[in-house]
């Protein structure tokens, strides 16, 4: 895993029976615990819909700003709590790069994910670029290519997938 790049984990805990409220509990004190960490970018939970497993997605800037967090005695004490609430053991999964759009319980399927990567990236090019072209007249074009697509990379990154994938979230994970 690369140090230097956004990661995301994805952890998949089930509430002990009679225990959901306490879990909610548990788990909104433990992603407060972990936004005051250095590199937080935020966290999103999936709830079951009949018990069953949460999903509890983290994102940290860097993997190095991960570690910290997962290494830390605040994050050891919430754990240690955990006993109370959790039922079995967690599964973790760390993810890093543009997959991390799409982490879910689940990946959608290829051809839903292939169908917004290209509407997004369609828009993109036909709204920011026109505007960009007239900046960056006069450098070479390699340069301005390089600025361009590092802009939007950096949108879908942080700005646009995340809202289009939660918008989208019933119909991209809708079973067929």
């Amino acid at each position: 895993m690369k140090a230097d790049s956004p990661v995301t984990v994805v952890v998949r805990r089930t509430a002990r029976a009679g225990k959901a409220k306490e879990f909610e509990e548990w788990m909104a004190s433990l992603i407060h615990e972990a936004s005051k960490f250095s590199g937080y970018m935020g966290a999103d939970v999936a709830r079951p819909e009949h018990g069953g497993e949460y999903l509890i997605i983290f994102r940290f800037s860097t993997y190095e700003n991960l570690l910290a967090w997962e290494k830390s005695p605040e994050r050891k004490a919430w754990f240690e709590k955990a006993g109370r609430v959790v039922k079995g053991e967690d599964v973790v999964e760390k993810r890093t790069g543009l997959e991390f759009w799409f982490t879910q319980a689940a990946r959608p399927p290829r051809h839903k994910m292939a169908a917004v990567t290209i509407a997004v990236i369609t828009a993109l090019l036909l709204t920011l670029f026109p505007p960009l072209q007239g900046l960056m007249q006069g450098l070479p074009d390699a340069l301005a290519t390089l600025i361009g697509v590092s802009i939007m990379v950096l949108l879908m990154t942080y700005v646009v997938m995340p809202v289009v994938t939660s918008a989208l979230r019933p119909w991209l994970y809708r079973k067929s």
